[in-house]
């Protein structure tokens, strides 16, 4: 015999119905936590396009701190950068960016193993966040509410974290899962290793790796285009072609070592004395180039009697020996007569360079 469904009222029985409400409930909380997952899904998918294809600091960055803001709907997204690493070296040059330079904050490694320890997983923290005012804003507003804190990797070393804030305690709150956050920070991570990947390979496409000047390639790029400038223009442009003396005896009686340590010496006095417009290339081997656009030969002359008094007042100091370096250089304008383009300007140069070492030498009286 088929038995009949009892219904009490049209209804089921209480115990029935309480089992079958909860079933409902329960059903619509897995669908509620689906539709919350997939929306989170969608919202990973759609930041990582935006930074996937990116391969410059600047705009991966810049792009890293305003879209997850927009697209995680958090009210303020902020860089955490341990100085002295890696990350601080790619973003000190960027400071003509007002989005870097206001969502940027320099801590100590201290203060940041201080935090994490030997954990490499995000921190969630609510409600009063002065225990961590290292990693906040300066401004007071951020100093409550809850944050959460994300360790960064390029080739698989800490430089720093990524910061979400909210003014709602209850964002952030530290139970909270954060397997989520975790696979974004992977994504973030080996993105911001390939862009540093391929900004390193460009920057020594066009710089010398021992000095950190301009290579050969890139300073004949510059000087083809500053001659062409000073033509429209008619403006003067003066270039100096020098090189260390005796170099050879250095690295014979000191080692290679040294030879290097002269090199990088001569070229950090050069960019510290020289104007923020004139450029400093490494040339080949001991040869420097330095080009001084709206400078006439007479003014690289004093330049270059400034840089010789720097060298002579403060020797090198290579492993307790001290050594003082002095230069050769030949000096040329486009005033001069014969220069009609930069090949000529480079090339006289570097014939008075010659005449020089051969005076010095004793070939010439």
């Amino acid at each position: 015999m088929i038995k009949a469904k009892i219904k009490i009222n049209g209804l089921y029985p209480p115990e029935k119905s309480k089992y079958l409400e909860e079933k409902k409930m329960d059903k619509i909380e897995l669908m509620d936590r689906l539709n919350e997952n997939e929306n989170i899904q969608r919202k990973f998918h759609e930041f990582e396009s935006k930074i996937l294809t990116i391969l410059n600091f600047q705009d991966f960055f810049e792009i890293l701190l305003t879209e997850m803001g927009n697209i995680f709907n958090v009210p303020y997204v902020w860089l955490s950068v341990i100085k002295k690493s890696s990350m601080a070296s790619l973003i000190n040059p960027l400071i003509n960016s007002k989005i870097i330079i206001e969502k940027t904050k320099f801590i100590d490694r201290s203060d940041f193993n201080a935090v994490f320890g030997n954990m490499s997983t995000p921190r969630l923290y609510s409600n009063s966040l002065e225990p961590w005012t290292v990693f906040l804003p300066k401004e007071n507003k951020y100093h409550t509410g809850s944050i959460a804190i994300a360790p960064v990797y390029i080739d698989s070393e800490i430089v720093g974290s990524l910061n979400q804030w909210d003014h709602v305690a209850t964002r952030f709150e530290p139970d909270m899962d954060t397997s989520f956050l975790e696979q974004l920070m992977m994504k973030i991570s080996l993105c911001l290793s390939n862009v540093a990947a391929h900004e390193k390979l460009k920057y020594f496409a066009y710089h010398d790796p021992l000095t950190g000047l301009l290579n050969r390639r890139a300073f004949e790029n510059v000087l083809n285009s500053e001659f062409s400038r000073s033509k429209r223009h008619s403006h003067v442009l003066s270039l100096i072609f020098l090189d260390l003396d005796k170099f050879k005896r250095i690295n014979d009686n000191y080692g290679h070592d040294a030879g290097d340590d002269a090199l990088v010496y001569v070229a950090d006095t050069l960019k510290a004395i020289v104007r923020e417009e004139d450029i400093v290339a490494r040339f080949a081997g001991d040869e420097f180039v330095v080009i001084l656009p709206e400078t006439k030969a007479d003014k690289a002359e004093t330049l270059m009697e400034r840089i010789q008094d720097c060298l002579n007042s403060q020797p090198l100091n290579h492993n307790g020996t001290k050594l003082t370096i002095s230069l050769s250089y030949g000096i040329t304008s486009t005033h001069d007569k014969g220069i009609d383009s930069a090949a000529a300007l480079l090339k006289k140069a570097d014939e008075k360079l010659y005449v020089e070492k051969e005076r010095k030498a004793g070939g010439l009286k």
